[in-house]
């Protein structure tokens, strides 16, 4: 059995999609299908192929029209960091799951879910698409109190001093781990595209994240799932949060870990 879709090409991971080719209609181009919803639309080009770009920043539906392929980035809430004082600084929370992948949708209503960050020694909660993607949030960051090491999740929160990271419980299609604290290091979170540090005056550095602009052929340049900063000597009593719709991990603190950002959709079809 091929699991190509024969009029695309194109590989459809879901195995209830294999093999179906989108339904014919206007506006359906290369087996792609077609959709409105969302918290903004718009026009994009990427590598000389047009699309339509739809964005999702809270909880939406997403309605499609004809059935056929879409590409989807997702991005989970981020976790948050950790807080701990000398010698045990708490470590940065990890960065949101953040999977791309192209899926075949079926005419109908979906829901589109966006995870929220998690709070000082919370997990981020996770951002899906009915049951089809769904992206996992991010692990905090390791703590005096509640824990000694950094948390699983999409990607995994840094550890305190001499502890573990967490890891990321999808492997690095969602994201990395995060890194192992030091003598009076926390460690950085893990990111969408690398993982934790392990040391740094300031703390480990949270794990690289991935910019939009490939996706969305520059009309969006926010770097998104990037890893939390961990604590050290001169880090600050509050760990910073994530923004907004980012899916990046909180910084670890000395009184409390910063909370990490809300996680956000992009969904696109070729036009």
């Amino acid at each position: 059995m091929s699991r190509y879709n024969p009029r695309t090409l194109v590989q459809t991971p879901s195995v209830s999609g294999w093999g179906k080719a989108a339904a014919g209609g206007i506006g359906v181009v290369d087996g792609y299908g077609v959709a409105t919803g969302g918290t903004a639309s718009s026009s994009i080009t990427v590598s000389s192929v047009n699309y339509t770009l739809l964005m999702f920043d809270s909880t939406l539906t997403l309605n499609v029209s004809s059935a056929g392929l879409f590409d989807i980035f997702g991005v989970a809430g981020g976790g948050g960091g950790g807080a701990g004082a000398s010698p045990h600084f708490g470590g940065g929370g990890g960065a949101g799951g953040a999977p791309r992948q192209t899926v075949y949708l079926a005419v109908g209503t979906h829901t589109v879910s966006i995870g929220a960050g998690g709070t000082d020694n919370a997990h981020g909660t996770g951002s899906s698409l009915g049951v089809t993607v769904g992206a996992a949030g991010g692990g905090y960051g390791a703590g005096t109190i509640v824990v000694t090491n950094g948390q699983a999740g999409g990607s995994g929160g840094g550890g305190r001093a001499t502890s573990t990271g967490g890891a990321a419980i999808a492997g690095s299609a969602q994201g990395f781990a995060g890194g192992t604290g030091a003598t009076n290091v926390g460690a950085g979170g893990g990111g969408a595209a690398g993982a934790g540090g392990n040391t740094g005056t300031g703390g480990g550095a949270g794990g690289t994240g991935i910019g939009l602009t490939t996706f969305t052929g520059g009309t969006i340049t926010t770097t998104v799932a990037t890893g939390g900063q961990g604590t050290g000597s001169t880090g600050a009593s509050g760990g910073a949060a994530g923004a907004a719709n980012t899916g990046i991990g909180g910084a670890g603190g000395t009184s409390t870990g910063g909370s990490g950002g809300s996680g956000k959709f992009l969904i696109r079809f070729k036009v």
